[in-house]
């Protein structure tokens, strides 16, 4: 059972998320909160699986919720996923970099939105539905800030490939056809660069190989 926790400060959008998660046998929506700190109370009351959050609330709002939660190690296992407006919102690389594993625009079709939902409990980054693509591909056309340590140097040619391929979006068994290995070996790769790199998830992970250099902006 996937048990998810609904922070927004618009009972409608709670109740119609709500009314769409209780159709299905294998989630269950264990709190709903108005505001991002009485979203970390619950949390830390009900531990759940997924935590959908709205960006912009009041009292706390949906980043500083996040990066509460990423910091707090007895939430490590609830994974944030951002609800914002707008495809396209100035505020959800933050999201990203504060710890959220991914983000869904509120005009999501219902379907997109479930497999979403099942995506981020697995604790995979929410990299592949075409509006976390948009975010990443808009976010590496930018140059790179200068006089960033890159740190990279424990990083193996073969882990950094595997991160260049999830930055595309890809899942392990894509990643695993592209390098001609097996899937298992794919997700080690994964692991040891997120380790070396302080990845919480896989979002942070495509986050840090941006920002590192690891992975190189595309040019248009």
């Amino acid at each position: 059972m996937i048990r998810v926790l609904l922070v927004d400060d618009q009972p409608l959008i709670r109740s119609g998320f709500r009314a769409l998660l209780d159709l299905e046998d294998d989630i269950q929506v264990v709190a709903e909160a108005a505001d991002g700190e009485q979203g970390l109370a619950l949390a830390r009351e009900h531990l759940p699986d997924i935590a959908l959050i709205d960006i912009q609330m009041p009292v706390v709002d949906g980043i500083e919720a996040t990066r509460r939660i990423a910091a707090d190690p007895a939430l490590a296992g609830v994974h944030v996923v951002i609800l914002t407006n707008y495809g396209m919102d100035e505020y959800v690389f933050n999201a990203l970099r504060a710890g959220a594993a991914g983000f869904l625009v509120k005009d999501i079709l219902p379907e997109d939105f479930l497999h979403a939902v099942r995506v981020a409990a697995r604790g995979d980054a929410l990299l592949a539905p075409s509006i976390t693509r948009r975010l990443i591909d808009r976010y590496v056309t930018q140059p790179l800030p200068a006089g960033l340590d890159r740190g990279l140097e424990g990083v193996t040619a073969r882990e950094r490939e595997a991160v260049a391929l999830v930055a595309q979006g890809l899942s392990n068994d894509q990643i695993a056809e592209r390098m001609v290995i097996s899937p298992m070996t794919a997700k080690t790769h994964i692991n040891r660069a997120m380790i070396k790199l302080h990845a919480r998830d896989r979002a942070q992970l495509v986050v840090l190989a941006y920002e590192s250099g690891l992975v190189t902006p595309r040019n248009r």
